[in-house]
């Protein structure tokens, strides 16, 4: 014998099913995005860039001897923006 007021979902059951599929989906999107990042930045560095930074590289080149003093200072000056228009010399 069929019991039609008792064996259906009441509104407890939707919202059990409806949260339910939200969830699944939002772990599985972010599940995908945070693989995919993690993918991608193998080749990096601990900062998350594989291209080294301006004035790191300038600061490198003065350490190895092929910039002088004066010539650091002012790539420097000029990468930051604080460079001093007219001729010193």
């Amino acid at each position: 014998m069929m019991y039609w007021n008792g064996s259906g979902m009441n509104g407890w059951g939707y919202a059990l099913m409806t949260l339910s599929t939200v969830v699944f989906w939002v772990l599985l999107i972010t599940g995908m995005v945070l693989l995919v990042r993690y993918l991608t930045r193998t080749a990096q560095g601990p900062g998350g860039s594989a291209v080294p930074a301006a004035d790191e590289v300038l600061a490198q080149r003065y350490a190895r001897g092929e910039i002088d003093a004066e010539e650091y200072r002012t790539r420097l000056s000029t990468l930051h923006g604080t460079h001093m228009s007219g001729n010193t010399s």
